[in-house]
């Protein structure tokens, strides 16, 4: 599904992006240009980016050592 319409990035490149290393909106805004437009996606996003953090073992969160996300303000 498209998170950002803007910039037309979908959950799965989301997804893609924390596999390759991404694991804060600020990555995903640098790799996929996310929320630069207008940031309506930015809670979606977050949403998608946690989930993905917690699915992939390779990541911080997903191996438990207590990764987090931080909050867009």
């Amino acid at each position: 599904m498209y998170v950002c319409v803007c910039n037309a990035v979908t959950d799965r490149q989301i997804r893609a992006a924390v596999r390759a290393g991404a694991s804060s909106l600020n990555d995903l805004r640098e790799g996929l240009g996310l929320g630069g437009t207008c940031g309506t996606c930015l809670p979606c996003a977050a949403e998608v980016l946690r989930a993905a953090l917690r699915e992939d073992p390779g990541t911080a969160a997903g191996a438990g050592q207590g990764g987090t996300v931080p909050a867009f303000a």
